[in-house]
């Protein structure tokens, strides 16, 4: 099924993202416990995150076929430019296609940690426009991209950011979802931007991320560029020694701002960090569970 016809549904389009677990220990509890509680919320989709370099690569492919051979869900690999030469990338598509999946994730993805800044591989791409260019070449398969509603941490300014957005629509994106923001407002600047100036036509989904604890979410947003806006700021810090209270600050914070687009929009993606409360909470509260 290709993921970008899911969000013609009249109703809000609802999938998560999975990281693969470390060891085999964790996948088993991701399946016995996070799976069957993501199911219980329809979701429309999962997609399931790539280690640079293909580091998780197994681990993805033994998520993405569980998740739809064995749970009945619709899945999604995702694919980076990180450490992987074009051949790599090949290998890796053809991969994914001779399973019969129809839909990939295309990204730069972030620079490994003892880099400070990205640099591309040798035989490989330095950015997700390229690597969407050639999986068209290689494939019809339905392609999705990142997009970043405060522009990505490395852009000179969030206008030029947005162009690269519309370039990847431009060489095959069929939908685009966007990095974590706590700023609505920040999404609807985007969006007006995309779609008056740049005639983007696909969908673009909010990516919500409930945050857990302080000290991640501090460091999530340092990470990406993201900002805290001052008041949401101001109560994680109150909190800050409590992380059921910063938890269920989350809960609100993205309750609101999916209550602020639920109309605007053709979906949500949750960052849900392998975890269901927080996704299921917002999601109850906004009548979509």
């Amino acid at each position: 099924m290709r993921i970008r016809d899911l969000y013609d549904s009249p109703k809000p389009t609802i999938s998560f993202e999975f990281f693969p677990p470390k060891d085999d220990a964790a996948i088993a509890k991701l399946f016995a416990d996070t799976v069957p509680g993501l199911k219980a919320l329809n979701p429309a989709f999962i997609s399931v995150t790539y280690g640079a370099g293909g580091s998780t690569r197994g681990a993805t492919t033994q998520i993405v076929q569980r998740l739809r051979d064995q749970c009945g869900i619709e899945s999604m690999p995702h694919l980076t430019c990180v450490g992987s030469t074009q051949q790599m990338l090949a290998d890796f598509l053809d991969e994914i296609l001779k399973l019969g999946f129809e839909n990939v994730l295309a990204l730069r993805g972030d620079p490994p940690k003892d880099q400070l800044t990205f640099q591309a591989t040798a035989g490989g791409f330095g950015n997700a426009t390229d690597l969407i260019r050639f999986i068209r070449t290689k494939s019809t398969i339905g392609i999705g991209a990142a997009c970043y509603p405060e522009g990505h941490v490395e852009a000179r300014c969030k206008h030029d950011d947005w162009d690269f957005a519309a370039d990847k629509v431009a060489a095959g994106a069929e939908f685009l979802i966007t990095q974590l923001f706590y700023d609505w407002s920040d999404f609807l600047d985007m969006e007006d931007y995309l779609r008056n100036k740049k005639n983007v036509k696909v969908p673009i989904i909010p990516g919500i991320l409930p945050f857990l604890n302080a000290a991640q979410i501090k460091r999530f947003t340092s990470l990406c560029g993201s900002k805290l806006p001052s008041p949401i700021f101001k109560k994680i810090e109150q909190c800050a020694h409590d992380d059921e209270s910063v938890r269920q600050l989350g809960v609100e914070v993205c309750t609101e701002i999916c209550a602020k687009l639920m109309n605007r929009v053709a979906g949500f993606h949750f960052y849900c960090l392998n975890r269901v409360p927080s996704s299921a909470q917002v999601l109850h509260n906004l009548g979509l569970a």
